[in-house]
């Protein structure tokens, strides 16, 4: 029994920037954070791929491998805009079971769509209509099999614009040519637990008993594995925010102290945004500074419960200070920073620190929130981050879909 269909759009970024500029079309781009040699590619078009260049490739190596490559400064707020275009556009089709990322979200197939020709329609319905609707670059890879897990799996088999069907009766051998860190789960760390176990391809890991996998997984989690590769419907876990980050790698006419500070607040100041529209606290900070040559340094502390913005500016401040305390750091030149607000929790029902010595600025930060929400995002903003307007912009990990209304720059 078919249960989902996975899609999974084709070269994401790179698509987007070929459908809004005809120019680009046919040829090699990489989309990269900003137009320098330091940086590297966040995303790469099905032309470039064919050259080798890839997420994560270095401009440096990109031009080596690909002498004609067309770097293209990203735009995140357009690929979230085009991300709510395409999930209308699916939904037109049949309900989204679950968004996985801004390039990925899956259908949960019920009645008369199980069929394999009912499901194959739809997945051509889809295809057609995101070609119609939101341009002829925009395409996608589908999957569909007894479960979510297969069923991404399977729209890995064919890119790009593939469509792959695995039933139960195609298993396991429809899995028997695939590498072990094609699954999904399966990490660096994850495959050299498996070899570590004795389990080095991907026969070896079909045929485990369900015990050796719990074994190797450590727990719940390998027999879940065990039941997903076999096409069982196994329930999704649960999951919870359970922090709100921020990173940001610095143009070369800011890679000082005093620009990366600016640009950290801001930073700061957005997740602070984030938090209060999510109705969390925070209980945790955390900063992370990448100098040049590639060393980084963190920095982080537990504080009582809060979503104020000076209390969690003022942390951040002092976690920098404390990193400038090494001489390496001081006299380096900062490439990247980054933070981190953990430990959330609800705000409702939270005591908030009665030994709290900061100004009481939650109707200030409410103040705040509510003009960037009416005239835009930097409408009003916390000195620390003034300088910093043209930096610290909107950002897409591959786990975090920005909000436009709390995120945009």
């Amino acid at each position: 029994m078919l249960r989902a269909l996975y899609v999974d759009f084709n070269s994401y970024f790179a698509s987007v920037e070929q459908q809004l500029r005809p120019e680009l079309r046919g040829k090699p781009v990489a989309v990269v954070p900003m137009i320098a040699d330091t940086t590297c590619a966040i995303a790469a078009s099905i032309e470039a791929k064919r050259f080798g260049v890839k997420t994560l490739t270095n401009v440096a190596d990109a031009r080596r491998l690909c002498p004609e490559i067309i770097f293209v400064e990203s735009r995140p707020t357009v690929y979230v805009e085009f991300h709510q275009r395409a999930k209308v556009i699916v939904e037109s089709c049949a309900p989204i079971a679950s968004v996985n990322s801004i390039d990925e979200m899956w259908i949960a197939l019920t009645g008369r769509d199980q069929p394999r020709a009912a499901a194959e329609k739809m997945a051509l319905e889809i295809k057609y209509r995101l070609g119609k609707q939101l341009g002829e670059c925009i395409t996608c890879s589908i999957g569909v099999a007894p479960n979510s897990f297969l069923a991404k799996t399977a729209s890995d088999m064919k890119k790009p614009d593939g469509l792959v069907v695995i039933e139960l009766a195609d298993l396991p051998h429809a899995l028997m040519g695939l590498k072990l860190n094609a699954f999904v789960g399966i990490g660096k760390k994850m495959l050299q637990r498996l070899n570590d176990h004795g389990i080095n391809s991907t026969p070896e890991l079909l045929g485990a008993s369900v015990e050796k996998l719990r074994e190797t997984w450590g727990g719940i989690e390998g027999e879940r594995f065990w039941q997903k590769i076999r096409g069982e419907d196994v329930a999704q876990r649960e999951t919870q925010t359970g922090s709100i980050s921020h990173s940001h790698v610095l143009a070369p006419d800011v890679r000082n102290h005093d620009k990366a500070q600016a640009i950290l607040s801001r930073l700061t100041q957005k997740a602070a945004m984030r938090l209060r529209d999510g109705a969390f606290v925070t209980t945790s900070i955390a900063i992370a500074i990448k100098l040049r040559g590639g060393e980084r340094h963190k920095a982080s502390l537990r504080i009582d419960a809060t979503d104020r913005t000076a209390t969690i500016l003022s942390s951040v401040q002092s976690l920098y200070e404390s990193l400038l305390l090494d001489r390496s750091v001081r006299n380096g030149s900062p490439m990247q920073v980054g933070m981190v607000l953990g430990g959330l929790t609800p705000k409702v029902g939270q005591s908030l620190s009665l030994f709290d010595t900061a100004p009481n600025t939650e109707k200030l930060d409410r103040v705040v929130d509510e003009l960037n929400l009416k005239y835009g995002n930097n409408t009003l903003f916390w000195g620390g981050a003034f300088g910093s307007r043209k930096s610290g912009r909107m950002a897409i990990a591959f786990n975090h879909i920005p909000d436009l209304k709390t995120e945009s720059d």
